[in-house]
């Protein structure tokens, strides 16, 4: 599996010959400019993960590009004249195949008066697992885990523990694009993660790692 990190919560990841692309939403930009796209996944609406201008040029430079996404996101990918597939909780769907499966209902909270939107994460090729922007425990092994590190839905402590609820062998830090300096938040999670055995390690934008 290949992963490059865009920006944020926007990453291209590479299996078996499959190319998808997660979240592009306001906070990154590289997306435009990707090609041979098979699948967008969109976690859920907010603005740092689902920008429907951003969209619109993808598909321009991937015809055929299909996106997998939440009924809410769907339903406003349908004002803008886009047809997506509907992923739900326990659902899979074979992209190409490369296995699927989502997990997840709800995003975190943001704040008792403010209604939770519905949030999706994304399990690939039963190795590769996106939370979107919930702490979502799944009772299946994760290998490599897009670890959320920042923003009102967390805490670093929070995350950490996330972390070692899912033992990931690997983990790398995303929905960092508000921070001001991205290492800082990068430097308290390998001291605790590391002793579990989990490889914490922060992406250089637009690096391609393989695993």
């Amino acid at each position: 599996m290949k992963i490059t990190k865009f920006s944020h919560c926007c990453m291209l990841i590479e299996e078996a010959g499959v190319r998808f692309l997660t979240d592009p939403g306001t906070l990154s930009t590289a997306q435009t400019e990707v090609k041979n796209i098979d699948f967008i996944l969109i976690t859920h609406e907010h603005h740092d993960h689902f920008d429907p201008t951003s969209i619109k040029i993808c598909l321009e430079h991937n015809l055929g590009a299909e996106i997998i996404t939440t009924e809410t996101v769907s339903d406003l990918l349908k004002k803008e004249g886009i047809v997506s597939h509907i992923l739900k909780d326990g659902e899979s769907y074979d992209a190409k195949g490369v296995h699927v499966e989502a997990f997840g209902t709800l995003h975190a909270p943001l704040h008792h008066s403010i209604p939770q939107t519905l949030n999706t994460g994304f399990l690939i090729a039963k190795t590769f697992f996106y939370p979107g922007d919930a702490c979502t425990e799944i009772k299946k092994p994760v290998k490599i885990l897009a670890l959320p590190v920042a923003g009102p839905i967390l805490k670093i402590s929070e995350s950490i523990d996330y972390a070692l609820a899912l033992k990931p062998k690997i983990c790398f830090p995303v929905h960092d694009g508000i921070l001001k300096n991205i290492g800082l938040t990068s430097a308290l999670p390998p001291k605790v993660l590391g002793p579990e055995g989990i490889n914490f390690i922060p992406f250089e934008l637009g690096k391609e790692y393989e695993f």
